[in-house]
């Protein structure tokens, strides 16, 4: 009786501990704010996610390789969830990671909208949903994993009298927030690079032109109006600041849309197209034109304080052909951080940026004749700023590019052809000796600007040969009496990108590497016979290095399921070997 206890308590701990492995990483509790759902009314609905201890999960925006964390629901008879809204993320810096990254821990609040239509049919209903996520220790990343979400809802017809409940928790969910966490010092450099970017724009031909309309708007303003002229010099510049922050705001807004977009090759290649073509027109291959109406529209004088503010907005109009391709990039960056605040901060930084001189100039319009006289130099910026959107076209094409080494001798033939052309091959100002020898300069310096990024980012050392695994390897493995390394890798795995630079391209690991047979399996991407090897190998997530021995059978106490270091591999790579 006693032998039978033991047997039934050890069966009891084995099934908890199944159980307790395949818990998912996130748990989902769905809070109601109300008893009932009266139809063609929202109420506001939270979700709490508690994250298990160890673990963090990936913040809402895609950044490089990481998987971000999303909650969606399909909508059913007339019900729908809107408005998700996630808390700020914390900002932590892992050992393998080259900057801080965006992550939830611990316990935090979701919000969201329950819409209830009116050809909502009335009784208990429910909506059901996914939260997708990745989960991320210090040292492993597991698989992504999805959790169902379900909301169970009574709806009652119009008029019906409901309860508020859990108010309690809704106040001190508010309380969870943390509304400068992600605001950290890199906006700040943002900001600057924006301001000087748009400080740079005004060197552009199309915005030069713009100089004697201001100077002749404000020159008469003086004479007709008493107005401050400090004022209008404001006014001038807030027109611009309001239209671009409004489109700030408005691709942060529908980022979610951008971002989904932005996951299909064929739209990718469509914007890199886009700013290929501009970048050709920069360099005179054809023209983009205001419509003359347009100019003389803004060529006009508007009296009044909006007036002058009318004059700003133009400004953006009369600018567009060499403002548009950098208002494109920047609304799709904008688009994928997904913040209106971003959004409307972002712009109205570069509308100070790209207005502050002429409204310094309509300030003290007498000043005309101290600037420069437009010519040779300003053709040349005009093809620099053709080259910056080749560049910027080549980003969005470069992530397509699997492979590495690709990518960087594209990035160095176009970084020569750009130096060579702007440097040498470019006859604007050949006349003028001084303006020659600066071209060459900067011909130079983008050569050796390239030729530094490129010596920092190629990795030329030697790493591990991995073979992609397939049985038959280690079959032929067990054959010749050779051990096996069995490493797990995906791109979303941000501790297996770190051992790849630091531990697979040590030299006695690399040597060391060549008594076994080096496999791999990559997670990277669901595929139909992974879930078949990894529940055969008890495979949870990356970085997982299982060794086999020369008879074919795992190493147990060998195996790896975290970052580890090369110091660490070699001893492991010894034992596997019997030294």
């Amino acid at each position: 009786m006693k032998n039978n206890f033991l047997f039934i308590l050890l069966i009891y701990l084995l099934l908890s501990f199944t159980v307790e492995a395949k818990t998912p990483t996130v748990s989902v509790e769905v809070i109601h704010s109300t008893d009932e759902y009266e139809m063609v009314k929202s109420y506001p609905v939270l979700f709490r996610l508690t994250v298990a201890g160890g673990w963090y999960i990936h913040g809402t925006l895609k950044e490089d390789y990481l998987i971000p964390t999303a909650l969606a629901f399909s909508g059913t008879e007339g019900i729908s969830v809107e408005n998700i809204e996630f808390p700020s993320p914390e900002k932590i810096k892992f050992e393998y990671t080259d900057r801080a990254v965006d992550v939830y821990a611990g316990s935090f609040y979701v919000q969201g909208m329950v819409k209830v239509a009116q050809e909502a049919a009335t009784g208990l209903k429910s909506i059901t949903g996914e939260l997708s996520y990745q989960a991320c220790s210090k040292a492993s990343c597991l698989a992504p994993e999805t959790v169902p979400v379900e909301i169970g809802l009574n709806i009652v017809t119009a008029g019906t009298i409901t309860n508020r409940i859990n108010q309690d928790i809704f106040l001190a969910s508010k309380g969870m927030e943390r509304p400068d966490s992600k605001y950290d010092s890199g906006i700040l450099w943002a900001i600057l690079w924006i301001f000087l970017g748009g400080l740079a724009l005004n060197l552009t031909p199309c915005v030069y032109p713009l100089i004697p309309i201001t100077v002749s708007y404000f020159g008469g303003r003086e004479n007709r109006s008493g107005s401050h002229t400090i004022l209008l010099g404001i006014l001038y510049i807030s027109g611009l600041a309001f239209t671009n922050s409004i489109l700030g705001v408005t691709a942060a807004l529908t980022g979610g849309m951008l971002g989904a977009a932005l996951q299909y090759s064929v739209v990718l290649i469509i914007i890199a197209l886009i700013m290929f073509s501009l970048g050709l027109s920069f360099f005179g291959l054809w023209e983009i034109h205001v419509p003359g109406m347009l100019t003389k529209v803004a060529s006009k004088n508007y009296s009044g304080y909006f007036g002058t503010f009318f004059m700003g907005l133009t400004l953006g109009i009369v600018a567009a052909p060499c403002l548009g391709p950098f208002v494109l990039g920047l609304l799709t960056y904008v688009g994928q951080k997904g913040d209106p605040f971003i959004g409307f901060l972002y712009f109205f930084v570069l509308s100070i940026g790209i207005g502050l001189p002429l409204c310094i100039l309509a300030i003290f319009s007498s000043a005309i004749d101290k600037l420069p006289m437009s010519g040779d130099w300003m053709l040349w910026i005009k093809k620099v700023m053709g080259w910056v959107m080749i560049f910027m076209g080549y980003y969005f094409l470069s992530t397509l590019i699997k492979n590495p080494m690709i990518h960087y001798v594209l990035f160095g033939v176009l970084a020569i052809i750009a130096a060579i052309h702007l440097g040498w091959l470019d006859k604007t100002g050949a006349r003028l000796k001084s303006f020659s020898l600066m071209k060459n300069i900067a011909g130079i310096v983008i050569i050796i600007a390239a030729g530094l990024y490129l010596f920092t980012a190629i990795d030329l050392s030697e790493h591990i040969k991995w073979t992609p695994f397939d049985q038959t390897y280690l079959e032929e493995a067990k054959e010749n009496k050779k051990p096996v390394i069995m490493d797990v890798y995906a791109d979303w795995c941000l501790p297996c990108r770190h051992m790849e630079k630091t531990v697979f391209n040590d030299l006695e690991i690399v040597r060391l590497s060549k008594g076994f047979t080096t496999l791999r399996i990559d997670i990277t991407r669901k595929q139909p016979e992974q879930e078949t090897i990894r529940k055969l190998y008890s495979i949870d997530g990356a970085p997982t290095i299982i060794f086999f021995d020369k008879e074919g059978n795992e190493i147990p106490e060998l195996r790896i399921e975290s970052k580890i270091s090369a110091d660490e591999f070699l001893v492991h790579m010894k034992k596997a070997l019997g030294e």
